[in-house]
């Protein structure tokens, strides 16, 4: 295989195709494909689909061979049953609410795991700088069994290709408000894979895993990292966390390779969550980890979205400044929404598109943690917790700056 490009270009390919939204596990699941939809006609809205430098590919769904990466064979088998009889597979989690069986099953799930790779595999062979899969990001999806709305873990599944072809050192850096705690069980005791989680802490959120006592497995000390933030944080202190730790870190293990994922449910106004996040701050967390894919991987930067279930108000515009910023064409927070866009929204799901790509705070401020720890705040307590699990790990001083 092609040894990575380390050219650090700012061009992007986004994978896309109309068949992605039939990932759709019925009317009135949270998982409603029609954020992936909306978020794709803005962006073409604002011309980031025709830039120069920004391509929009097509690709493969992920065959057996891919999925048996991350996946067993039995469960691989069972989505496809259940997929062809609409027949529910309890163990395999495949029936449930949260992951109701739907015709057409395995090859949906297929076609995003198989999205991820085409960018996985673009960015490892130089054929871009970076890659956008705004429909992948199913961080929950474990060996053999379905979980939290994902059935095959496309994260997990590109970055095992990544390793399969000659990857050394693959770092990945997940946003959701949720644990990634999919991808974390997938790598946890390969020291290869750096997985890095800043989410909603586990005693208030669904998975209830994501502490960080869970470091990494024998051998992988230190390669799992859990930043645990209570219920009410905030664009600011949430910004500061990530300051804490994830650039140090990534900096310390030097990737060939930044995956991303972008769940856009941290947001206030999501309803399966508790942190008041606003299209701002996750747009600054873009912005950041864009600087870091080219800081400490050449540029090398796939990045893929998640959660989210505001399917309005936040996945379009959330994802779309994700889209532009990878395209290095951000798009000024306080530049109004296309009219066309709002027109076909309402048209679309008959509700009041937001007039604006910001939430009214443009430039996010935040005290970073060089200039001291608060002991009596929550999240500088999580945070500290954190570097005293991993820090150590890394050859770096958990107590550093404080």
């Amino acid at each position: 295989m092609t040894s990575p490009s380390a050219t650090g270009r700012c061009d992007l390919t986004v994978f896309w195709d109309e068949r992605l939204t039939s990932y759709d596990f019925g009317p009135g699941h949270p998982m409603n494909p029609v954020r992936v939809e909306l978020t794709i006609a803005l962006a073409r809205e604002f011309g980031l689909l025709d830039a120069p430098d920004v391509r929009v590919s097509e690709f493969d769904a992920a065959d057996d061979k891919l999925l048996r990466l991350v996946h067993d064979e039995a469960y691989i088998a069972a989505v496809r049953h259940a997929g062809e009889t609409g027949l529910p597979e309890p163990a395999h989690g495949l029936g449930t609410d949260d992951n109701p069986v739907f015709l057409g099953m395995h090859d949906a799930s297929a076609l995003v795991a198989g999205a991820s790779v085409a960018g996985a595999k673009a960015v490892w062979t130089g054929g871009t700088g970076h890659a956008v899969n705004v429909s992948g990001g199913l961080h929950h999806a474990l060996a053999g069994a379905a979980s939290g709305f994902c059935v095959y873990n496309d994260p997990a599944i590109a970055i095992a290709w990544l390793l399969e072809n000659g990857a050394e050192r693959v770092a990945y850096v997940d946003a959701d408000v949720h644990h990634g705690d999919g991808v974390q069980a997938a790598f946890y005791d390969d020291p290869r894979v750096l997985t890095i989680s800043l989410h909603e802490t586990p005693r208030t959120l669904f998975p209830g895993t994501g502490f960080p006592n869970e470091s990494g497995g024998p051998g992988a000390e230190g390669t799992a990292v859990n930043v645990a933030l209570p219920p009410g944080t905030g664009d600011a202190l949430w910004l500061r966390a990530f300051d804490a730790v994830v650039p140090a870190l990534l900096r310390a293990f030097q990737p060939q390779i930044l995956v991303t994922q972008h769940g856009a449910d941290a947001h206030a106004l999501d309803p399966l969550a508790h942190l008041v996040l606003t299209v701002d701050g996750q747009r600054t967390a873009a912005e950041r980890l864009h600087r870091l894919a080219h800081e400490v991987a050449g540029g090398r930067w796939l990045a893929t979205g998640g959660g989210g279930y505001e399917l309005v108000q936040v996945v379009p515009r959330t994802w779309t400044h994700l889209i532009a910023e990878a395209a290095g064409r951000p798009i000024p927070p306080d530049t109004a929404t296309p009219e066309h866009w709002r027109e076909f929204v309402r048209g679309r799901v008959d509700e009041i598109a937001p007039r604006r790509m910001t939430d009214g705070h443009p430039t996010v401020e935040f005290h970073p943690w060089s200039e001291g720890m608060d002991p009596a705040n929550p999240v500088d307590q999580a945070v500290l917790a954190t570097r005293r699990a991993v820090f150590p790990e890394h050859g770096l001083d958990p107590m550093l700056d404080l």
